[in-house]
């Protein structure tokens, strides 16, 4: 039987092939790369010399698109035309790692829900990887990088990982693109190349949010309400209803349903991209009503219900935890989820995932999830009902001086 030269790979097994170079026939190649990583390559030889052209990543692709390049490639070659001159005189110059790098951002930011996170990945691709950004994504070195890195990697160790793994997405793209050609290895890579020249990051102990004991909670509730203000009145509404600091104060009345008494955070602003229901105890209706009283005729149905200094903005993501340190409170308003979580399991019967839900958490795996229909709504708003109760119920056990000496969270 006559040996195939061409067309030896199947598209159904590329993604079995082990590292290594795989031949299609006609000059075209896979490279799988230690990672896994999977590309094409056009190798052929001019005036006694290798050569090597990338045609893509596999991902972006795809094997009869690699192969009606390499066909385009040996026509060039059988007219005596060098692929690699042709390609050149057609493909823009090379950009630079900052141009590309904020192209990048345009096409991918708007997976993030999360504007913070856009900004982030900016600020540390223009302000930290400024040694790289005039320099053209396939001139780029180790020393290149590790210049970047090593004014972070011992005092921000955290920043600079992030950097080095923001680097290495950057270049890892420019190669998908074509901008990279050649045998190459990405200088940004850590294990087997950086991990071998900068010393182990370490790994800083981030804790727990603060969280003040349960049974401190009513006295601080009590101290809470004889303050005034937005923030005061935005952090009790927070602790009543176990909720997240950016689901508050992002909650817009378009969201609320006064009469039945549930505020539905939609699906863009939850961490699990999900929308969720709370239900709403007499406490938090209280709130709701009284800040509604003091809404300006003129507004409209979708303004937020606890809005800031300027008009159409909502309050401060640090004016809750402002209010804390006002009152002299050694916890986080994080934490409060925390003493609501310790409350329910150890002075309630309430089952494992209705309190999981009140928090919003993602309870069991997929599988678990694809069959629960529901959120279990009325459970929940038993649940939170008698959370308030407690929370509303001062005692005077517990006396202000000890809220201060807050327990970490669970």
């Amino acid at each position: 039987m006559a040996t195939r030269t061409l067309h030896r790979l199947s598209a159904r097994g590329l993604q079995g092939l082990s590292k290594g170079k795989h031949s299609d026939g006609g000059n075209l190649f896979l490279r799988v790369d230690a990672s896994g990583a999977r590309r094409w390559s056009f190798i052929y030889a001019l005036s006694g010399k290798e050569r090597e052209l990338g045609l893509g990543s596999l991902r972006d692709v795809s094997l009869a698109k690699a192969r009606e390049r390499a066909a385009e490639m040996r026509s060039l070659l059988t007219e005596g035309r060098d692929p690699a001159v042709v390609r050149a005189a057609e493909t823009p110059a090379t950009p630079s790692f900052g141009a590309f790098a904020d192209s990048l951002l345009q096409d991918i930011e708007g997976q993030w829900r999360n504007e913070k996170h856009r900004s982030q990945w900016r600020m540390t691709l223009t302000k930290y990887a400024a040694p790289l950004r005039d320099k053209p994504v396939d001139a780029i070195t180790t020393k290149d990088v590790l210049s970047a890195l090593r004014p972070l990697w011992g005092t921000k160790p955290e920043t600079g990982n992030r950097l080095r793994g923001r680097i290495e997405r950057v270049l890892a793209a420019a190669r998908a693109r074509g901008h990279i050609a050649g045998p190459w290895s990405n200088p940004a890579a850590w294990r087997g190349h950086l991990d071998q020249l900068l010393p182990a990051r370490r790994t800083l102990s981030r804790g727990h949010h603060k969280a003040m004991p349960y049974a401190a909670v009513p006295d601080f509730m009590a101290l809470l309400a004889e303050q005034d203000g937005i923030g005061a009145k935005a952090l009790a509404f927070t602790i009543q209803t176990a909720a997240r600091t950016g689901e508050v104060i992002g909650m817009r009345w378009s969201e609320v349903d006064l009469e039945a008494r549930v505020w539905t955070v939609p699906a863009a602003r939850m961490k699990t991209a999900k929308a969720h229901r709370v239900p709403l105890s007499e406490p938090a209706l209280e709130i709701l009503k009284r800040i509604a009283q003091l809404r300006d005729q003129d507004e409209d149905g979708d303004s937020f219900v606890f809005p800031g200094a300027k008009l159409g903005k909502p309050l401060s993501n640090m004016a809750l935890g402002m209010c804390l340190r006002r009152l002299e409170i050694d916890a986080t308003v994080h934490g409060f989820r925390s003493s609501f979580r310790v409350w329910a399991a150890e002075a309630t019967s309430y089952p494992h995932d209705v309190c999981e839900l009140a928090l919003a958490h993602t309870v069991g795996d997929r599988v678990v999830a694809a069959y629960k229909r529901t959120d279990l709504l009325e459970q929940r708003r038993g649940l939170m009902d008698a959370w308030c109760r407690f929370i509303q119920a001062r005692t005077g056990i517990v006396s202000l001086a000890r809220i201060d000496r807050a327990a970490p969270a669970a």
